[in-house]
C-alpha cells in the first residue's frame, strides 16, 4: 500500500526540529504527553506502506486493537461500564475503522484525511452540548485551520469525490467524536488501562465478523508483517491509547481532539525524512497552519502554566 504522501522539494530539516521543540515548551505537560499518541498514529502510514501486506486494512485494525486490548484489560467491566465500553469500543475504534476502510477505499489519497479533520469542531460542538463547554470564535478558526492546513498537507489536485467515501469520511470523524466526548462524560471508577482495555477488546470484536466477511484470514506473513503488526499493537494501541484516554480524561476533549491533527504532520514529515521524499511549498505551508490549529486553542492555559512555574515574591 502506498503513502497517500507526495513530496517534491527540500528543506531544512531543522525546521522540524524546532516545530516539535516549539511544541513541547508551549503545550503543558499533560498535553505534551497526550501528543504522544497522535503522533505515534501518524507512523502508522509509513509502518503499513514498508511492512504490512498490502489491501489489508481490516486485518491491522482487528490486530491492533484486540491483544492489545486483551492485555490491559486484566478485570472485567461491572454495572453499567458492559454495555458502555462497548458503546465507547464501536464508536472510538470498530465504527471508526470499519468508515475509514470505506473512506480509503473509495476516496483518492488524502481526501479521506481532510475531512476527517472536521473531527475538532465536531468535538467542540458536541462538548458544548454534552459538557457545557464554551465554543468560542478562536476554536472554530483553529477547526478551519486545520482542515486548511490538512489538505495542503495531504490533498492532491485531481482529487475526486464520491458520494459513499464523503459520507463515509464524515461518519468516521463524527462517531470518533462522539466517542471522545462520551469518554468524557462517563466516568469509570476502574483503572486508565482497564477502561482502554475494554474499549480494544470491544472494538476488535466488532470489528472481527467485517474482517472475516471482507478480508478473511491471511495465509501467510512475513518476519516483517509480523513486526509490523506488533508494532500497531503494542506501540499503536498498547501505549497511544492509554495516553489519549489520560488525555480526555484530564483536559478538555476539544483541546485533546486538536493535537490529532498532528497524525498527518507526521506522517508527512516521516515521508520527508524515511523515505527520502521532498517536501512542497504549498505542504510547508499545510505545517504552519496545523502547527497553529493545534496551539490556538491551547493558549488559554499560558497563564495557568506561567503561575505554576513562577517563584513565590
Amino acid at each position: 500500500m502506498r503513502t497517500p504522501y507526495c513530496l517534491s522539494a527540500e528543506v531544512n530539516p531543522w525546521t522540524s526540529l524546532l516545530a516539535v521543540r516549539y511544541i513541547v515548551l508551549v503545550l503543558n505537560n499533560r498535553l505534551a504527553i497526550t501528543a504522544i499518541a497522535p503522533a505515534i498514529w501518524g507512523t502508522t502510514y509509513l509502518v503499513t506502506s514498508e511492512l504490512l501486506p498490502p489491501d489489508r486494512p481490516l486485518l491491522a485494525a482487528v490486530v491492533r486493537a484486540l491483544p492489545a486490548g486483551l492485555l490491559l484489560a486484566r478485570h472485567l467491566p461491572t454495572g453499567d461500564w458492559w454495555w458502555r465500553a462497548l458503546v465507547l469500543g464501536t464508536l472510538n475504534i470498530g465504527a471508526f475503522f470499519a468508515l475509514l476502510f470505506v473512506a480509503a477505499y473509495r476516496l483518492p489519497g488524502g481526501v479521506a484525511a481532510t475531512i476527517g479533520a472536521i473531527q475538532p469542531v465536531l468535538v467542540a460542538c458536541l462538548a458544548a452540548g454534552l459538557l457545557g463547554e464554551r465554543l468560542t470564535t478562536r476554536v472554530i478558526i483553529a477547526g478551519a485551520a486545520g482542515v486548511a492546513g490538512v489538505s495542503l498537507l495531504v490533498l492532491r489536485a485531481d482529487a475526486r469525490l464520491d458520494a459513499i467515501g464523503v459520507l463515509a469520511a464524515v461518519g468516521g470523524a463524527a462517531v470518533m467524536a462522539t466517542g471522545v466526548v462520551l469518554a468524557k462524560r462517563w466516568r469509570s471508577s476502574a483503572s486508565l488501562l482497564t477502561t482502554t482495555g475494554w474499549q480494544l477488546v470491544a472494538g476488535g470484536l466488532v470489528l472481527l465478523p467485517v474482517l472475516l466477511l471482507v478480508e478473511g484470514l491471511p495465509t501467510s506473513l512475513t518476519g516483517a508483517n509480523i513486526a509490523g503488526y506488533a508494532y500497531l499493537s503494542v506501540i499503536g494501541a498498547g501505549l497511544a491509547y492509554p495516553l489519549w484516554f489520560r488525555g480526555i480524561r484530564a483536559l478538555s476533549p476539544t483541546n485533546v481532539t486538536f493535537l490529532g491533527l498532528l497524525s498527518p504532520l507526521v506522517a508527512t514529515a516521516l515521508g520527508w525524512l524515511v523515505l527520502d521524499q521532498g517536501l512542497t511549498l504549498p505542504q510547508a505551508a499545510g505545517v504552519v497552519l496545523v502547527l497553529a490549529a493545534v496551539l490556538a486553542p491551547q493558549l488559554k492555559e499560558f497563564p495557568r502554566v506561567s503561575r505554576f512555574w513562577a517563584r513565590p515574591a
